[in-house]
């Protein structure tokens, strides 16, 4: 027997089971197949269906954003415009409150250092005077050490008064 020439038994068997196997195919598998393609045929033409739907309502969409994409452009260019005049109107208030704020304080400032000064002064005075108290004190019990040097004092000293008066 040759390994090219099958025996006919072999054949017949070999037929047999292959008819069965069509059989089978074409009474069950091919009709699921069939049926499957058929199913996936519709499903891709109701994609293709929509997928047209959609494109024509984005581009519907589209057009319509483009149009509310320009009237906001031109809303937000007139806001700018508003806003930056109102800065330049706050601007300029505040400038103003702050010039006068300023005059304000400095105006305080200097009522407040010829305060300071006329305060300072009269102080300094005080001092002056309480010294020149302490002082002359001072230099008085040196001199006038005894009751007598005392009396001459107060009698010269009442007599200029008397001069002064005169």
């Amino acid at each position: 027997m040759s390994l090219l020439t099958p025996e006919p038994g072999l054949l017949f068997w070999m037929l047999i089971s292959f008819g069965i196997t069509v059989f089978l195919l074409v009474k069950f598998g091919f009709p699921m197949i069939l049926k499957s393609v058929e199913k996936r045929k519709n499903y891709i033409e109701e994609s293709l269906l929509a997928a047209r739907k959609a494109h024509e309502e984005l581009a519907g969409i589209k057009e319509t954003s483009e149009a509310i994409l320009a009237q906001t452009r031109k809303e937000q260019a007139d806001i700018l415009k508003e806003a930056a005049s109102r800065r330049e109107t706050m601007i300029e208030k505040a400038q103003e409150e702050a010039r006068m704020e300023s005059e304000k304080l400095i105006a305080s400032a200097r009522q407040q250092i010829d305060a300071e000064r006329e305060k300072s002064l009269r102080s300094i005075r005080d001092e002056a005077a309480v010294l020149s108290l302490i002082f002359a004190e001072k230099i008085l019990r040196e001199k006038l050490g005894t009751e007598q040097e005392q009396e001459k004092m107060i009698d010269r000293l009442f007599n200029e008064l008397d001069m002064s008066k005169s």
